[in-house]
């Protein structure tokens, strides 16, 4: 039995059929598991839940600091040689109050175990108990009923036989090789005579021989009893041992028998499978240990790839290998010591990566908007280097690394280039332009302002033209460079909008459900490709049909889908990584960017322009251009204006308001000057009616035609008509004095400056109408005013000279409606308030002429009154009065018949007429003469009809009405 409890519970069988018990193995050391440091080389996952360990790991956080970075260990914390005795507080002060308080949780693994789980075996022990102890005190054991008989009968002999054995030999400590228990047993004091042995001494030895045999006889006699009182109890349980030991033996039989069986088993069933299973999981660890290995290799050949990429300028490939790197790391490589480094010097790489970024971005900017645009393309396709890839290829790769780096503030690096290229582009132009010019020397003077102030205009404008068309070039190269930026900026976004089409597909059910092995075999071989880049593609995509095979092939075994699962999840793991691109906004925000760097190099053209601009007028000189120079300087400009604005979508103000302002100076200097001029044409001017040369009349036509534009001059020549005494404008001849026509021409001069320059409408719009009034004013001072007499020298001024003013003025108020309507098609219509200025000098003039309407009847009317008032009815008829009066008639009519047209004739000789009747009715009054038949009556009748033959016989007066009725007084 005690050999059953140490054999093996699977017997081995022998050759000889017989099953012999298995030796023991001896025991196998038991060796711990090495556990890594969990900051060097965590545990790498294996699938199972249980197994990870999520420790910090230096290889994986290089970045965020934690509490394992520290390098002082708890030991080294704790026994602090400088303090006298430990601080209480040492982990309270961080962790809390109830740190050194806090209970140690119990074992998770242990249960509490309670009075109640014993429960069900007590109440199944109950009943048996019971039992057992009733039938002890039914059945009592017939050994106890022998023994109470037994005592009973021979208890008074065996107790006075027990009780003659000393008790010293009852007790428990009895022991012979004690000498007091010696000594108390043999009496040596019975022996101790002198010399030899006497009889009594031998007597008392037997004596004592015989007693110790009695006593030993009494002790067997006792147990002899004893052992017959037992002896059925004692053969029943020797019975009892060989009936257990056959039964033992049966059962040794038949489990030998079934341990041949299961030995049988074993070897036919279990132990083939079991070592199939085993090799397959041996082989399947080799490969994963292969697969490992190439993986490490791999990730080895990472820092020699990087540098190849990056000889290639493939900064997005170096990035995104270093990317995946890091995440095999954390995933697939996690713990391995020989990459405990290889994190960190990838993040240092990184960095590196980031600052090369940055520098070639900065040199590539410089290098681009440095160069001349004359002869190359606008964004860069020639290289430098014959194994370099094209330039606006490295240009794509660099936005694309910029922007996969989040490094969103490289524009900032182009707008400064631009703006140091834009100061360059001005530099150059002048630098080119002065050496072609002898007469500056740019060792005297060496500021670019000066040298510029020293061209004559036509070499300044040249160098202005120069100036736009390098700027304009400058703008193409820069919308170039930047249009290929923002198509990278374009693709990053679709690309995003595409991945996160495909991340919703994949989210859906119906294509989790749907076979998804193409998409899957392509996520894996995208994988193997950043994983393996350069070394073991072919392997990695072999490797991943692979896995698509062995997965469709072991669709049903469990194991072999818990391993697809694992592998599936760190896949999925791998994949949706945190997107190192920007995010819609931030990238739509980036084309932004660009819009308005492309309007920023827009608005630094301009500026610079504007310094050119500003440098040449600082002494004054565009102001004293003449007009021709000055409307090819402002075409000039608006002309680059409106080829940025078409090239960058940019209204800039900067130069147009630097033009305007030379603008306004000018129109002040053309202004003053045609002023001055047409105020010295009227202080020499005699009033005297001018001929009309046919350049002049010529001007008069094109502005009937429609052209309000100043003709080019001709050359005078042998078939030139001979000039005319009138100027005819629409079928009217108008009589006109030189200035008039002069103003005509400055006028049309006002009206080409505004075709050539259309900014500059309301003020010189503003400065015509004043030029109009100074004519009206400075020509009524002069006519009206008599100011001639004392200017030119006039001894007097005639009503032929009022006439002639008159007429000259009618033709300007013709002009003047035509004037406006040319200035309304180029102002706009919130600047038609403006044109209010036109009413108030119509009016002006209308009222000038009519005041010189008014002067000429006043001058009659105050000689009829000189005249009449001497009028006497007498003989001889026609009086002396009224042959004066005809003859000054004749002579008005004489002055102004040529200059006015017959209407105004007509209506200044009624108003005269009116007048000569008024003075007539006065004097007639006077003299008492009425209308009564009588003598003094008929005298006055044959002046007054003196008087009306007289005037009717003046040209274009023959029909106008002279009736002299009201001037008689009725008879009383």
């Amino acid at each position: 039995m005690a050999s059953g409890h140490g054999s093996s519970p699977v017997p081995r069988g022998g050759r000889d059929g017989t099953y012999h018990k298995e030796r023991d193995a001896p025991p196998q050391p038991r060796c711990r598991a090495l556990r890594s440091l969990p900051d060097v080389c965590p545990k790498e996952p294996t699938g199972e839940g249980r197994g990870l360990y999520d420790g910090p790991s230096v290889v994986a956080e290089h970045d965020r600091w934690t509490v394992y970075s520290s390098k002082v260990n708890l030991p080294a914390a704790l026994n602090d040689p400088r303090l006298a005795k430990r601080e209480s507080d040492f982990f309270t002060k961080t962790w809390g109050l109830d740190f050194a308080e806090t209970e140690v949780m119990p074992s998770f693994y242990l249960p509490n175990i309670t009075r109640e789980h014993f429960g069900p075996y007590l109440q199944e022990m109950a009943q048996r108990e019971r039992i057992h102890e009733r039938c002890k005190t039914i059945c009592p054991n017939k050994d106890d009923v022998d023994a109470v008989s037994s005592i009973t009968t021979n208890h008074d002999k065996s107790r006075a036989e027990l009780e003659q054995v000393p008790k010293i030999f009852m007790r428990p400590d009895f022991a012979l090789e004690d000498p007091a228990t010696f000594n108390a047993v043999l009496p040596w004091s019975h022996f101790n005579s002198a010399g030899g042995k006497s009889s009594r001494d031998v007597a008392s030895s037997k004596l004592l021989q015989e007693k110790l045999s009695h006593y030993l006889d009494v002790v067997e006699v006792s147990i002899a009893r004893q052992i017959s009182l037992r002896s059925e109890a004692f053969f029943h349980a020797m019975s009892s041992q060989h009936e257990l030991q056959d039964r033992l033996e049966e059962t040794q039989s038949a489990v030998a028998v079934l341990r041949g069986r299961t030995a049988a088993i074993d070897r036919v069933m279990c132990q083939g499978p079991l070592r199939a299973v085993r090799t397959a999981l041996t082989r399947n660890n080799c490969v994963k240990l292969h697969n490992k290995l190439k993986l490490m290799a791999a990730v080895h050949q990472t820092q020699p790839t990087v540098q190849l990429l990056l000889s290639t300028s493939e900064f997005v490939g170096a990035l995104e290998l270093i990317s995946t790197t890091k995440e095999v790391l954390q995933q697939e490589l996690q713990g391995i010591h020989s990459f405990r480094h290889l994190g960190s010097q990838l993040c240092e790489l990184e960095k590196l990566i980031d600052k090369m970024m940055v520098e070639d971005f900065s040199m590539y900017a410089r290098s681009d908007l440095n160069r001349s645009l004359k002869d190359e393309p606008l964004v860069l396709e020639k290289v430098y280097d014959p194994n370099a890839a094209s330039q606006k290829e490295r240009l794509e790769s660099l936005v694309f690394g910029l922007l996969r780096q989040r490094k969103l503030d490289f524009l900032d690096i182009y707008s400064d280039e631009m703006i140091l290229a834009a100061k360059a582009i001005v530099s150059q132009c002048v630098a080119e332009n002065v050496l072609l010019i002898e007469d500056i020397d740019t060792e005297v003077v060496t500021k670019l302002a000066d040298q510029m102030r020293l061209m004559t205009f036509p070499q300044w404008f040249e160098l202005l033209k120069t100036v736009f068309e390098s700027f304009l070039l400058f703008l193409q190269k820069i919308k170039a460079t930047l249009s290929v930026i923002k198509n990278v900026v374009l693709e990053v976004l679709a690309s995003n909008q595409r991945n996160r089409l495909l991340e919703e597909a994949r989210s859906a059910p119906s294509v989790q459900e749907s076979p998804g092995g193409s998409s899957l075999l392509q996520g894996e071989a995208e994988l193997a490709y950043l994983t393996h880049e350069g070394l073991f593609i072919s392997d990695a995509l072999n490797e991943v049909s692979r896995i698509q095979q062995s997965r469709a092939e072991a669709a049903g075994s469990d194991s072999a889908s818990g391993a697809t699962e694992s592998f599936v999840s760190r896949e999925q793991s791998f994949m949706s990584g945190d997107n190192m691109m920007p995010s819609d906004l931030e990238l739509n925000r980036v084309i932004n960017n660009i819009q308005e760097l492309l309007h920023t190099a827009s608005d630094v053209s301009h500026d610079r322009c504007v310094k050119v601009l500003t440098a040449r007028a600082k002494d004054g000189s565009l102001e004293r251009l003449s007009s021709a120079e000055f409307v090819c300087l402002s075409q000039a400009v608006e002309g680059f204006v409106r080829d940025t604005e078409e090239l960058c979508g940019r209204r800039s103000v900067s130069l147009r308001g630097a033009l305007q302002s030379q603008a306004n100076r000018f129109v002040h200097r053309f202004h003053e000057e045609r002023k001055t001029k047409l105020s010295l044409l009227l202080d020499n001017e005699r009033w005297k009616q001018a001929e009309v040369p046919s350049e002049f009349q010529d001007l008069v036509n094109s502005i009937a035609d429609g052209r309000i534009t100043l003709p080019e001059r001709k050359i005078p020549g042998p078939e030139d008509r001979k000039p005319t005494e009138f100027l005819l404008v629409n079928g009217q001849k108008y009589a006109v004095i030189g200035t008039v026509l002069l103003l005509i021409r400055i006028f049309l001069e006002y009206c080409q400056c505004v075709n050539d320059i259309p900014s500059i409408a309301t003020d010189m719009l503003t400065r015509l109408s004043d030029l109009l009034k100074h004519f009206n004013s400075r020509s009524c001072q002069l006519v009206l005013g008599a100011g001639a007499l004392q200017v030119v020298g006039l001894k007097t001024i005639t009503t032929k000279n009022l006439a002639l003013a008159s007429r000259c003025l009618q033709l300007v108020v013709h002009y003047i409606p035509i004037i406006r309507a040319h200035f309304e098609t180029k102002l706009q219509p919130k600047q038609f308030s403006v044109l209010r200025h036109f009413d108030h000098i119509t009016k002006d003039y209308n009222d000038h002429i009519a005041e010189i309407s008014a002067k000429l009847v006043a001058i009659m009317d105050s000689l009829f009154e000189k005249v009449l008032s001497k009028y006497e009815v007498k003989a001889p008829m026609p009086s002396a009065c009224f042959r004066n009066v005809c003859k000054q008639m004749a002579k008005m009519h004489e002055a102004i018949s040529e200059l006015l047209p017959e209407e105004q004739t007509q209506m200044l000789f009624l108003r005269i007429n009116a007048s000569f009747k008024l003075h007539l009715k006065r004097q007639l009054a006077r003299l008492g003469v009425v209308n009564d038949g009588g003598p003094q009556n008929g005298l006055v009748v044959v002046d007054v009809a003196f008087y009306t033959e007289n005037v009717q016989a003046l040209k274009s007066l023959d029909r106008l009405d002279l009736n002299m009725v009201e001037i008689w007084e009725q008879k009383r």
